[in-house]
């Protein structure tokens, strides 16, 4: 995920190092350790995330994938074993229903109900809606630099990978049923069947019961939809399995050691943990993390629109901080709105600055070990993304050149990849500034006692000039709260806040004005004064 042209910083960890590592991601490998010791298992270790191209990758895909990564990458240091990560496209299911969001809704209306693999690309890109999906989704895993070999349903399937899967199934069929039946619904029991045949004729999987079943020869015989008996192999892509049959058929065929899902497939994990079994295998190691909510607790809907997209967050903040956002108490529920973003960029930067002088155990769970896989930028930049947003706040959004040179100004000895990682954090602050600070700034006018801090904090801030320290600066915000005898501090600075920046939140006065300058701190001052 870093840039190659970063330096980075490398350190190396012996096994008691790993040993004394407590973060979630460790945790998650020794449970896979106890899992493979059990199974006694050689060769590489599987893990595996699912995705449903029925359409493109969201935020969701990316916390799996990268969840999953650093639970890879933390095994592989305690053991030194061999890995693959499996980045599986559900892609064989059928359409169920026409997204609304996609051109050439007429078009695909004809495809209900058949493979995705089947349905024409609507912007008429691809080889269908499946494959432009799937392309999505590797440019998306690409651009983030995961490490992963991609797997197609339909691929699996029409190779016959999971043939023998299928005839298993077949063979336990009895079984199967009497583990999915009792979740059903009357109705829906008289219809199900784990096996779902793709029909000769119209090309659409059909949610059909099976009429017959030869495990020996590895066929079925179903009613097609003009009510003609079929009598037909399971094998080659012919059939599939239906959803949680078809999630342990997968575990089975690709020997599947670690997969986690969110704690809406709970009961689909129980479920398929049971199935997998009956099959003859043991299920995967892995956990169910949960979803996300917004600012009012609701869960995050793509219908709604009420989350935050993996486009926007990034035009927002750096893709580091959207992975430190995943690596955060994935058990617990996590707001996913706008607000959090400027706080998790600046995480991420605190995490990083801490990294060079930790070791041992310490190194290994702080987030960037995890994010950047080991090999995290030694490179920070000269101020935190917080104060670059104030800046442009008091600058109206000035040009990317007013803000570096207030940077400079700060920071003269700070190299250029340090001043190149604040021109990154520059323009995050600018697009962040425009769509939700300068929409909502609202100056009101002073109150008596306010004005006289002010003006008496206009009056030290020029006396002081350009030269002060910081602290210089900020004991001169102090005084003039107590000057004016407010009870509490924090009321002072809430009111020079919301007269002077328009907010009720704002920088930290003293190194906000050694970067923006004593002079262009009065004058806001003052202008703040002349409007009220």
């Amino acid at each position: 995920m870093t840039a190659p042209e970063i330096e980075t910083v490398i350190k190396t960890f012996t096994p008691e190092d790993a040993a004394a590592a407590k973060s979630w991601p460790f945790q998650e490998a020794r449970n896979l350790i106890k899992r493979l010791d059990k199974l006694k298992k050689d060769g590489p270790v599987v893990f595996e995330t699912g995705y449903g191209p029925s359409g493109p990758p969201h935020i969701g895909t990316f916390g799996e994938v990268a969840r999953t990564t650093m639970v890879r990458r933390a095994f592989e240091l305690l053991t030194g074993r061999e890995t693959r990560l499996i980045a599986f496209s559900d892609d064989m299911d059928g359409m169920r229903k026409v997204p609304p969001q996609v051109p050439n809704q007429e078009l695909l209306n004809g495809y209900l109900q058949k493979p995705l693999t089947v349905v024409p690309d609507p912007w008429g890109e691809h080889e269908s809606f499946a494959h432009h999906n799937n392309a999505k989704l590797r440019a998306f895993l690409d651009q983030f630099g995961f490490e992963y070999e991609f797997m197609s349903s339909t691929d699996c399937y029409r190779s016959g990978m999971f043939d023998d899967t299928l005839i298993r199934v077949l063979e336990r069929y009895d079984q199967v049923m009497e583990i999915i039946l009792p979740t059903l619904g009357e109705e829906r029991r008289a219809s199900y069947s784990p096996i779902l045949p793709i029909s000769p004729k119209t090309g659409r999987v059909l949610y059909v019961p099976m009429l017959e079943i030869d495990a020996k020869k590895g066929e079925v015989v179903f009613e097609d939809e003009d009510g003609e008996k079929i009598r037909m192999s399971v094998a080659g892509g012919a059939t599939k399995l239906q959803w949680k049959v078809d999630w342990a058929g997968r575990w089975h065929a690709l020997g599947v050691d670690y997969e986690m899902s969110g704690e809406d497939l709970t009961e689909s994990v129980r479920l398929s943990n049971r199935i997998v079994k009956a099959l003859g295998a043991e299920p995967p190691a892995g956990f169910n993390y949960q979803l996300f909510v917004d600012e009012q607790g609701k869960k995050i809907s793509k219908t709604k629109g009420n989350g935050i997209t993996i486009d926007e967050w990034l035009t927002y903040a750096s893709p580091e901080s959207l992975s430190l956002y995943m690596f955060q108490n994935p058990k617990s529920a996590k707001k996913l709105y706008f607000d959090i973003i400027p706080k998790t960029a600046d995480e991420y930067w605190a995490h990083l600055e801490k990294y060079a002088g930790q070791d041992g155990g310490k190194a290994l769970d702080n987030p960037v070990w995890h994010i950047h896989e080991g090999k995290p930028p030694a490179v920070l930049p000269p101020v935190n993304f917080a104060m670059i947003l104030n800046l442009v706040s008091a600058a109206g959004g000035a040009d990317a050149e007013v803000l570096r040179g207030f940077i400079r100004k700060y920071r003269p000895g700070a190299s250029e990849e340090e001043f190149a990682a604040a021109d990154a954090m520059i323009g995050y602050a600018r697009r962040y500034f425009e769509r939700f600070i300068e929409p909502t700034k609202k100056f009101r006018a002073p109150t008596q006692k306010e004005k006289a801090a002010l003006e008496m904090l206009s009056a030290r801030l020029k006396e002081i000039g350009e030269g002060g320290a910081e602290d210089d600066y900020q004991t001169a915000v102090f005084d003039a709260g107590k000057a004016q005898d407010f009870e509490n501090i924090r009321d002072w600075f809430k009111g020079l806040y919301e007269v002077v920046f328009g907010q009720e939140a704002g920088p930290r006065m003293g190194a906000f004005t050694k970067i923006f300058g004593a002079g262009a701190t009065a004058k806001l001052i003052d202008d703040a004064l002349a409007r009220g």
